[in-house]
């Protein structure tokens, strides 16, 4: 598996994961991201046994980006209570189908998910299962029927953006899961676009960032993305 390494030293590794690959093993059993990482450093730095790569935070596996691993415990524990404290900071970018209309919002809402399905769905606050999730985002661009926009995750909930924009009648293009209108083979229009936190030992402000695939849609709106 080719993997982009954007970044590397004795706490941290952050990479480009690579659309339609898992992060971590599934009940698919496809090479995952995480056991190629941990094979990629056991033969860089040639370690004996079992090699540490802590997993921070996960993406979908349709979905590629930006993504840091903690090569330490230690970083793994600050990094995840950067998590927890909403200072590592998630930026995303998609492609809707019709709106957004609004040029910002900021959205709350609160999923459940079916486990034997894999799909979440909006339900109320009063559900005691419910998770409450959060998003912000900036419309970019509408044109061809078709919304580019940037969104800040506040909560890293399961298929949280997918579910939040198709809740409203904006899915995402390409999404096989959440969009009637998506057609076999297409891929979706969702991307970890950048990545920022403060370094688990220097305390320095860390900030990655890669740019979506190259084709349709993502080709349509290259002018309006940073």
């Amino acid at each position: 598996m080719k993997i982009n390494v954007l970044f590397e030293d004795n706490h941290l590794l952050v990479v480009e994961k690579p659309i339609n690959v898992p992060v971590q093993e599934d009940d698919s059993h496809d090479p995952d991201l995480l056991n190629e990482l941990k094979q990629w450093l056991k033969e860089k730095y040639q370690k004996p046994g079992n090699v540490y790569l802590g997993l921070v935070h996960r993406l979908d596996r349709p979905v590629g980006g930006v993504m840091v691993f903690a090569k330490t415990s230690k970083a793994a524990a600050r990094l995840s209570k950067q998590v927890q404290e909403k200072t590592l900071d998630k930026t995303y970018l998609a492609i809707t189908q019709s709106g957004p209309t609004k040029k910002q919002d900021h959205w709350i809402d609160y999923l459940i998910k079916d486990h034997k399905t894999n799909r979440v769905h909006t339900t109320s606050q009063s559900n005691e299962n419910s998770k409450k999730a959060v998003l912000s985002y900036e419309l970019l661009q509408h044109t061809q029927n078709l919304s580019c926009v940037k969104i800040h995750l506040e909560t890293g909930r399961s298929h949280q953006i997918r579910v939040q924009f198709s809740s409203r009648s904006f899915p995402l293009w390409g999404d096989q899961r959440y969009n009637s209108q998506a057609k076999v083979g297409q891929q979706i229009a969702l991307w970890a676009y950048q990545l920022s936190f403060d370094h688990p030992i220097t305390k320095e402000r860390l900030t990655f960032m890669v740019k979506p695939p190259h084709g349709y849609p993502w080709e349509i709106f290259n002018h309006v993305i940073d």
